[in-house]
């Protein structure tokens, strides 16, 4: 028997989950939980799906590529124009670290709490 699961909810660990939140919230217009804090917030996507941010006391951000800190996990987003993509990611305080694997494929970048994730042509 094959055990079948629904991704209900995928939770990162940040230092300030309101302002992780918020770009989150800028970059994908997911909807915010309405009961977040300062300690854990949240965003609602309309299929149910829920990214949550808690407070970590001593978060150390992933150092990717160097494995020094691990990446701990990713996310991937689909965009129509990685170039624009990018560029508004970056204004709303995403990262872009130096190494870029694919850079015709896909950008890797890196949320205000250090945590990578990609963006690709969808």
């Amino acid at each position: 028997m094959t055990l079948r699961m629904k991704l209900s909810a995928i939770t990162l660990d940040c230092p300030d989950p309101l302002a992780l939140a918020a770009f989150y919230e800028q970059a994908t217009g997911l909807e915010p939980h309405p009961k977040s804090d300062a300690d854990f917030a949240g965003l609602n996507r309309e299929d149910g799906l829920f990214i949550g941010f808690q407070r970590v006391a001593g978060h150390r951000a992933p150092t990717w590529p160097d494995p020094a800190v691990p990446q701990q996990l990713h996310l991937c987003f689909e965009v129509t124009d990685l170039d624009e993509a990018e560029a508004r990611l970056l204004e709303l305080g995403a990262g872009r670290p130096e190494h870029q694997p694919e850079r015709d494929r896909w950008r890797v970048l890196t949320d205000p709490a250090g945590h990578p994730f990609c963006i690709a042509r969808g």
